[in-house]
């Protein structure tokens, strides 16, 4: 089984890429986002919490999001792999993966970071909440969202560089550009 964590700032394209990952290698896509929007739609406890949180750019405490992904990666037992898109956001969390895929005897197979520049990341995410609705792309919120991303989540790029598992993907160019830095990351770790 094979294990990838897909990160980047809101709007580097991580869900775009993982759309093509899971075309060619099988995994199976958790993205907490997705998660998160089923859970709102859905009117639950944790759908009532996520809703109140992320319309302000904020994060889901991580006992909540942990529990989340917890459960959606027990509803996969037969996968070939997954892949963690928009967790972990922390390095708690981080923890708590490596925790949940240990109890397994699975682990994180690579980190792939898509770095993209802020202002490229404000662009994509405008155009973005024009085309899909989505009320947390817009200008306050966008601005609130990489600036917690940046506070928070990068810490967990050391926390992966310590395992010798973080792979820096230049996030800019064609879709087709930025896939072939990941399929060289994937293809160079599979065993």
């Amino acid at each position: 089984m094979f294990n990838v964590v897909i990160f980047g700032a809101p709007g580097s394209g991580k869900g775009t890429q993982s759309d093509k990952i899971v075309e060619k290698y099988g995994l199976v896509h958790l993205s907490t986002g997705d998660i998160l929007r089923a859970e709102i739609a859905k009117g639950s406890e944790v759908g009532k919490i996520a809703d109140g949180l992320i319309s302000k750019g904020q994060f889901v405490p991580d006992d909540v999001i942990i529990a989340v992904l917890e459960n959606a990666i027990n509803e996969h037992p037969q996968a070939k792999g997954f892949i963690f898109d928009g967790f972990p956001r922390t390095v708690t969390q981080a923890e708590a993966l490596d925790s949940i895929l240990k109890k397994k005897n699975i682990r994180v197979g690579v980190m792939l970071n898509i770095d993209v520049d802020q202002n490229e990341l404000v662009k994509r995410l405008l155009n973005r909440g024009k085309t899909s609705g989505r009320s947390d792309d817009n200008l306050i919120t966008i601005q609130e969202r990489i600036n917690v991303y940046e506070q928070k989540t990068m810490p967990v790029i050391q926390f992966y560089d310590k395992q010798g598992k973080h792979v820096r993907i230049k996030g800019t160019g064609t879709l087709d550009e930025v896939f072939a830095q990941i399929e060289a990351a994937i293809d160079s770790r599979i065993s």
